[in-house]
């Protein structure tokens, strides 16, 4: 994986979690330097994906009608077990260490988007592959809204 900075490569290649710290540091500085002061910042976490039986490249699926158990969900994302999705809580691990000293608030919509397995949408369509990365059914990303309106309203 190749990053830049100032528009040019970083030479020789940094690992993948130090570019992602790079980009998250240098997002976060851009925003706090050119948002008006007292400007309202959210960032929200990662949305889970549920392959299961491999990645989306190597036969995975997500054919689920129910949400998952808690222990499924930590099969699949716990970082302990190496579980098959486990990117987006590495990812969410970055991203409060490098939101920790700015004034940015978080909407932390991982943890209950991660028992939705069953709010992806499917081979409906025509498609030939289940889509187990974006979300379809109602429910899930009204919940988001709903959680970042109370967080608005409690401002």
């Amino acid at each position: 994986m190749l990053f830049f900075e100032k528009g040019l490569p970083v030479i020789p290649p940094i690992l993948p979690e130090f570019g992602l710290d790079m980009a998250l540091n240098n997002m976060i500085s851009y925003v706090e330097r050119v948002m008006r002061p007292g400007g309202i910042k959210f960032f929200r976490t990662q949305s889970p994906r549920h392959f299961e039986g491999g990645d989306w490249d190597q036969g995975g699926s997500c054919q689920r009608s129910k949400p998952i158990s808690a222990d499924k969900v930590e099969e699949l994302f716990s970082l302990e077990n190496n579980g098959t999705n486990v990117e987006t809580r590495l990812v969410n691990q970055h991203l409060y260490r490098a939101l920790k000293t700015s004034s940015f608030r978080i909407l932390d919509i991982t943890g209950l988007s991660e028992f939705r397995v069953d709010a992806h949408p499917s081979t409906t369509g025509g498609k030939k592959h289940v889509d187990c990365m974006h979300w379809c059914l109602p429910g899930i990303t009204d919940t988001w809204n709903d959680l970042l309106l109370a967080y608005l309203s409690d401002m």
